[in-house]
C-alpha cells in the first residue's frame, strides 16, 4: 500500500516553550475510498527539532504493516539527515556529530529507524506554508497542539 505523510512540527519561544506536531496520513486502500487519519500532540518545554521527529514518528509508528511510503516534510533537518545520508555518518561515529559532539535527539532518532525499518521510505523536503493543503493543516495541528492545556512531559520523548 502506498501512503502519504504529511508532518509539521511547532515550538513556542524554541527552546524554551512548548511545542506540538501534527502529522497526517493520506492513502488510498485496495477498494480505492480514500483514507485520511490526523495525529497531533504538545508538549511542555522542546524545540522544532524534536517536534519535527515526533512527527514523521507518529505517522510511520501509525502504520501497522509494510507500505511505500512518501513523507512530506518542510524540515530540513529532518529531510537532510536521511537524504544527504547524515544518520549513517552519526551511527559510523558513535552519534557524534563532530569531533566530539554528540548528536542531539539521539532517542528520538532511534526510534525513528525503528520506525521506518519495515516500510520503504522516501523523504521529499517542501517548502514550508507553500499553500498545500496538507501541509497547512499539518501546521495548523502543530500549533493548535503547542497552544493546547494537554501538553505532555518532555521526558516521555527521551535525551
Amino acid at each position: 500500500m502506498k501512503v502519504k505523510i504529511y508532518t509539521d512540527g511547532s515550538a513556542r519561544g524554541n527552546p524554551n516553550g512548548p511545542g506540538g506536531y501534527g502529522t497526517i496520513l493520506s492513502y488510498v486502500d485496495p477498494q480505492g475510498t480514500e483514507h485520511i487519519r490526523e495525529y497531533s500532540q504538545g508538549y511542555k518545554k522542546t524545540t522544532n527539532n524534536r517536534m519535527e521527529l515526533m512527527a514523521a514518528i507518529a505517522g510511520l509508528e501509525a502504520l501497522n504493516k509494510p507500505c511505500e511510503v512518501t513523507l512530506y516534510s518542510d524540515s530540513q533537518y529532518l529531510v537532510k539527515a536521511f537524504n544527504e545520508n547524515w544518520l549513517d555518518g552519526w551511527i559510523k561515529k558513535g552519534w557524534k556529530r563532530g569531533k566530539n559532539e554528540p548528536v542531539k535527539n539521539i532517542d528520538l532518532w532511534k526510534r525513528l529507524i525503528k520506525a521506518k525499518e519495515q516500510h520503504k521510505v522516501e523523504f521529499v523536503w517542501v517548502r514550508g506554508h507553500d499553500g498545500h493543503e496538507q501541509n497547512e493543516r499539518c501546521d495548523m495541528l502543530a500549533t493548535t497542539a503547542a497552544d493546547s492545556d494537554a501538553l505532555l512531559d518532555d521526558e516521555e520523548l527521551g535525551d
